[in-house]
């Protein structure tokens, strides 16, 4: 376990977002990006996607904005130093947008996105 301060950790997510390839960030309009600390259902959850899937949208979509919620000090738990956390920072964004584009959790394991 390791400690980072919640500005740190805000930055960490901002780079696990740089870190994504254009092509999907641009996809991204109307996800909101939080940050709690530990998931309500199991402290192990890292990250959680919540909303409707790109593919299963009808052209008229008007439901609640999509988010996507990192999991600060679950992560802090699973991470024992910072460079640990910096690559599962980066991978935990990456495999919760993946779910915003439809992707279950085994194509993104194939993926190599946890």
């Amino acid at each position: 376990m390791i400690d980072v301060s919640d500005e740190r950790f805000n930055e960490l997510v901002d780079m696990g977002f740089e870190r994504i390839p254009d092509v999907f960030l641009d996809n991204l309009r109307n996800v909101a990006i939080l940050i709690e600390d530990y998931n309500p259902d199991s402290k192990t959850i890292l990250g959680l996607y919540h909303g409707v899937p790109l593919p299963e949208r009808l052209a008229n979509h008007t439901g609640l904005p999509s988010s996507i919620t990192i999991y600060k000090e679950a992560m802090l738990d699973y991470c024992t130093s910072e460079e640990d956390l910096i690559e599962q920072v980066r991978i935990t964004v990456g495999h919760e947008i993946g779910h915003h584009f439809g992707l279950d959790d085994d194509e993104l394991h194939e993926l190599g996105w946890g």
